[in-house]
Formats: C-alpha cells, structure tokens, sequence
C-alpha cells in the first residue's frame, strides 16, 4: 500500500492506490482547503510534492492547465493527483496562522525597541 506523508506535521498514512491526495489527507486528518469537493473549481488545494513524485497520476489536461508555469516546480492540485507510490506532501500554511504568526513577529519587534 502506498505511504502519503503530509508535512509540515510528519503526518503519514498508507493509502489506497488511487484515490487523490485530497481523500488520502482527509483520511489522515490532515486539513487541505478546498470548496469544490474536488472539482479543479476552486483552486485552493495547491500542494507542493517535495519527495516521490513519481508516486502520483501524471496531470490531466485542466490541472496542467490551471498549474500553468507552476507544474515544473513541484506543484499539484491535492483533488487531482492521484497516489499511485509513496510521496511526500508540503501543505501551504493555513493564512489564518499566518496572519497570527506575523502579527505576533510585529509583537515581538515592537518589544525589543523599548
């Protein structure tokens, strides 16, 4: 059964071949953000593969489509890459964290100049 490692959590699961890495992750529950279901409607499932690209489908037309200049750097759409081996995942960091962490960095750096 193949291995889907979810980073940056170190997260992993053997999942069925098959299924995409949307299902593999919500099997793992790992939280990928999406509104489609899994349509390519909403682009919001971005991955990065950063190990064992091989272990995924090879991009339809659409997805190829939508990637743009973003498919030779390693990017897929969670909803359509289907795990076909083992492969390591990179989430992107949820904006709502992201948006805390710099407001707690400002934070941080307001304190240091008293």
């Amino acid at each position: 059964m193949p291995e889907v490692e979810f980073l940056p959590d170190g997260r992993r699961i053997n999942a069925r071949a098959g299924v995409t890495l949307l299902e593999a992750a919500r099997q793992a529950k790992v939280a990928i953000r999406t509104r489609c279901s899994g349509g390519l409607g909403c682009l919001m499932c971005k991955v990065k593969i950063v190990g064992g690209a091989e272990g995924l489908s090879e991009p339809k037309q659409a997805e190829a489509a939508k990637l743009g200049a973003l498919k030779g750097q390693g990017y897929r759409f969670a909803c359509q890459a289907r795990v076909t081996g083992q492969v390591t995942v990179e989430l992107p960091e949820d904006p709502l964290k992201a948006a805390v962490r710099a407001q707690l960095k400002r934070q941080q750096e307001e304190e240091e100049l008293w």
